[in-house]
């Protein structure tokens, strides 16, 4: 055998087993440690931790340190929060690439979870003038499931509106900014477009069918037969049955199509786009290692080859957003759609709905 051959195959075997050793590093997981402290005092509080990666079956209701509002911060007491399907992904710290993005090599990086919550504000910093003791307020912040949270009065937190609740309020940071940047950013909806909602009575789906609406748009949405009435009951001028119906092979074409599902090829929404129509991929498909990252990969590739526009998505939280959002509910045009309730203490429970795909809209936690 040639030499170079030989060192070929000497190098490919080392590279073999060093991805297969970068493989197990990624997705290895540590046993769980504790997640909080015995007792309870003015100084603690409940929260939910994960000491490991995992599924809800590692969530504890423990006991830990009560945050304090730094100066530009306000402390929050939390009354109520909602599921994402983030929360679970981090929980599990699926897919792998997550770790390697800092969630955490075999432990998690931060055992907090929770992002959308709603309550009143306790405390306020030195520096904080936009804010005071009582006001109702809901927001985004690692930590969400918990009695209290710190967040700085700058990020992603407004005062709840007159008149809604502040379960409503929770519903709403995570799924409304969703939607509304997917539409707005994303998508540069125009009114008098046509745009079509595939997972419409979903989290995302409900503040998307609502705030499509709201802009002037014409909006056509995709769910299952129990939640048919429910879209158009939202205002849906259009719901596609997808037990009994394609929207593939409706004839109808789109300027706008806010994908939450992923059930169709890139390929096949292209029958339903219009030449210049934009796709906005929410989410990713399953699995652990590729999987999610295959359709935004296949959008990169087709979209400079074609005069559609393949979108791939990911929302931040910001304030300006936050405020658009509290101004919609103010008047009326968006109503978040809660589907269950569960105490802090059954979390874990409510992780597992989530992670079942068939909520009908969002899930709530109630912790005070």
């Amino acid at each position: 055998m040639k030499l170079r051959y030989k060192i070929s195959g000497a190098l490919l075997a080392v590279f073999v087993m060093a991805l297969a050793w970068l493989g197990w590093f990624v997705s290895h997981d540590n046993d769980c440690v504790p997640a909080g402290q015995p007792g309870e005092d003015e100084a603690s509080m409940a929260a939910i931790r994960h000491g490991c990666f995992g599924g809800p079956e590692v969530l504890e209701l423990a006991r830990v340190t009560k945050p304090v509002a730094a100066a530009d911060e306000i402390l929050v007491r939390v009354e109520a929060a909602a599921v994402n399907p983030l929360d679970w992904h981090y929980l599990r710290g699926t897919p792998y690439i997550m770790r390697l993005m800092g969630a955490g090599i075999g432990t998690p990086a931060d055992m907090r979870l929770g992002a959308d919550f709603a309550g009143v504000v306790e405390a306020v910093g030195d520096q904080v003038e936009t804010f005071r003791v009582g006001d109702r307020v809901f927001g985004g912040s690692s930590g969400a499931f918990a009695e209290y949270v710190a967040v700085g009065a700058d990020s992603a937190v407004v005062k709840v509106p007159q008149g809604l609740s502040l379960e409503a309020a929770a519903a709403t940071p995570v799924a409304g900014l969703t939607a509304l940047q997917a539409l707005r950013k994303a998508g540069e909806l125009q009114p008098g477009q046509k745009v079509l909602v595939n997972g419409a009575s979903g989290g995302v789906g409900t503040f998307a069918v609502q705030i499509a609406k709201a802009m002037g748009a014409e909006v056509h949405g995709v769910c299952s037969t129990r939640n048919v009435e429910r879209v158009y009951a939202l205002g849906a001028d259009r719901v596609f049955d997808y037990k009994q119906e394609n929207y593939i092979d409706s004839g109808e074409r789109y300027d706008l199509i806010i994908d939450n599902v992923g059930n169709h090829s890139l390929l096949a929404n292209r029958k339903v786009m219009q030449e210049t129509g934009t796709l906005v991929i929410v989410g990713g498909q399953g699995g652990d290692w590729l999987g999610p990252l295959i359709r935004p990969l296949s959008a990169m590739i087709l979209s400079p080859f074609v005069d559609q526009d393949f979108a791939v998505f990911l929302a931040r939280l910001r304030q300006d957003d936050l405020a658009v959002l509290a101004e919609m509910m103010a008047s009326g045009q968006v109503r978040p759609v809660i589907d269950r309730r569960f105490s802090l203490a059954d979390t874990a429970d409510a992780i597992r709905y989530s992670e079942t795909g068939r909520a009908r809209g969002k899930i709530i936690i109630t912790v005070n």
